[in-house]
């Protein structure tokens, strides 16, 4: 089966390079690299342009759902891979993902790690082992096939946050679910720049938001007041 790996980026110079670095080294030979960007002001697109097998469609709308449905639109493979620009997963992520299908599993994520050894972020990315909605998110990576996501009809854009969540609740209904008991590496930098509690407070609110039915546009003004981005 055919893999297309997606990987939304919005001024992700510092990440994106080591992120292709790994997946043009890691990836299956005929497995696509496809990076859908939302309008970068950074290198970004300068620097993804220097990898001559990966795949950029160059789009104005910084809009995760909206990207990753363009990306999709695009992939050739059977199996759609969505990524985010600062996670890495194993070295064998493929061959996982293929064990997981062979399970009959139709979608599923990894656990994750984060970069930065501090006890608080071990005792988050524990809890990302459970099969917990709370606990689920991009972060953790997304595999599924195509003919599973075109059934949903992609991400729904009314989503500009939690985008993640509602294809997961809606996929979960109908589909088999598997989280690959590996991990992702994940940036720690939301912490970095914010404080620990603050962004286990602004993430919780989010999600309870979203589980209420809350305007997404509400969400994501919220979560961009109270948390600072590099």
């Amino acid at each position: 089966m055919k893999h297309s790996i997606i990987i939304p980026t919005l001024n992700e110079e510092e990440k994106i390079s080591h992120l292709l670095e790994f997946l043009t080294k890691n990836a299956l030979s005929d497995s696509e690299i496809i990076v859908v960007d939302g309008g970068s002001k950074d290198k970004t697109i300068a620097l993804v342009k220097r990898f001559e097998n990966v795949n950029l469609i160059e789009t104005k709308k910084a809009s995760r759902a909206y990207q990753l449905n363009e990306g999709a639109k695009k992939a050739t493979g059977e199996l759609l891979y969505f990524i985010h620009a600062d996670v890495l997963p194993p070295q064998t992520f493929e061959a996982d993902i293929e064990i997981a299908l062979q399970k009959e599993y139709e979608f599923g994520c990894y656990r994750f790690v984060f970069d930065k050894n501090a006890i608080m972020l071990k005792f988050n990315a524990w809890w990302t082992r459970f099969d917990f909605m709370f606990c689920r998110g991009g972060d953790q990576t997304l595999f599924v096939t195509k003919d599973v996501f075109n059934q949903l009809n992609g991400f729904d854009e009314h989503y500009i946050i939690m985008e993640d969540f509602d294809f997961i609740l809606r996929a979960r209904k109908k589909f088999k679910f598997r989280i690959i008991p590996k991990n992702v590496v994940v940036s720690a930098r939301k912490y970095k720049l914010n404080s620990y509690f603050k962004v286990n407070m602004v993430n919780l609110y989010s999600y309870w938001s979203f589980m209420l039915g809350k305007s997404p546009e509400k969400i994501r003004d919220n979560y961009k007041t109270w948390l600072k981005f590099d």
